[in-house]
């Protein structure tokens, strides 16, 4: 099989994950993910394989296949994994789960090779540009830093006691970190520059996003600057973008006819992928606001997607 330069996929409760022609809409794959619902997809920065959070496990599937079965399981987590992600290198798997653990799994070695205990359920776990941080989220409404160089906790928030933190997102320079909660909050701080770890934490904006919950926050990639947006995916069936500079509206995306799960960006920050719970997955014009291809073929609600469409880092 020939390497598609756009990977896009999307995962559903019908227990699929469909890899999707971008600019068609056509469905070329469809994988089977019989034990459990998928929460959250990633790609590996190589474009090689794409990792599906399931209950408990985390299943690891080559892209680029017609294989139906996974390459590699990693299964110490004992609930829903709701967060993964991976070292820009694609060296080593971070994850969160509702067991209330964060994990780092080294790619080519079986097992977990650390963990973290957040004691509460782990909603969304990122990892910050400098490669040797990660932020978690939990259903306390903690947010926690955790040094991977110290192996310990370094810093911890609690912007709303008791109201679950949805989302976390970082600006790709580290200028800016964003929460996203149940009720509809977004909390922004702008990490302290000049400083080699980012544990200072200086409260820049606090923006009433929508009234329902957000599921999803997400800033936009490098190569979409100068321009700066944020984007916020709701229970109230749209997303906002909105300018980081005064966090002004910039525009509301509407056509999804359910709660909004996940968002994706493309790399030039131009485009925006969507998943819904009315089946779809939608891409957006973040010029005119308007959807441009919706995404159909699930039975269930569309829950997570995920986009690669940039250049592979180079091997060394």
């Amino acid at each position: 099989m020939t390497q598609p330069s756009v990977i896009l996929a999307t995962a559903s409760y019908d227990h699929t994950i469909r890899f999707w022609e971008a600019k068609s809409g056509r469905c070329y794959r469809t994988l089977q993910h019989p034990d459990s619902q998928v929460n959250r997809l990633e790609i590996t920065p190589d474009k090689q394989y794409i990792a599906a959070a399931g209950n408990p496990h985390i299943r690891l599937f080559e892209v680029n296949s017609n294989s139906t079965q996974p390459v590699m399981s990693y299964d110490s987590h004992t609930n829903n994994v709701m967060a993964v992600g991976f070292q820009c290198d694609g060296n080593w798997m971070y994850s969160g789960s509702e067991d209330g653990t964060v994990k780092i799994w080294d790619l080519r070695a079986p097992g977990c090779q650390r963990e973290y205990e957040s004691r509460a359920a782990v909603n969304t776990v990122v990892l910050h540009p400098n490669q040797t941080e990660l932020i978690s989220g939990d259903q306390n409404g903690n947010i926690r830093v955790w040094d991977l160089t110290a192996n310990s906790c370094s810093c911890e928030l609690v912007p709303e006691v008791d109201t679950a933190v949805r989302s976390l997102t970082v600006m790709w320079d580290g200028s800016l970190v964003v929460a996203a909660n149940n009720h509809g909050t977004c909390y922004v701080w702008r990490l302290l520059r000049g400083t080699q770890t980012m544990t200072n934490f200086e409260p820049l904006h606090k923006l009433q996003a929508h009234d329902g919950y957000i599921l999803k926050c997400l800033l936009s990639p490098e190569y979409c600057d100068p321009q700066r947006y944020l984007a916020t995916a709701s229970s109230d069936h749209t997303v906002k973008i909105w300018n980081v500079d005064g966090f002004t509206l910039e525009k509301t995306l509407t056509g999804h006819r359910q709660w909004v799960w996940d968002c994706v960006f493309s790399v030039d920050g131009a485009y925006l992928i969507t998943a819904s719970s009315d089946a779809t997955a939608r891409l957006w014009s973040m010029a005119t606001g308007e959807f441009i291809r919706v995404y159909q073929g699930h039975h269930k609600a569309t829950v997570c997607c995920a986009l690669h469409d940039g250049a592979e880092p180079p091997q060394p």
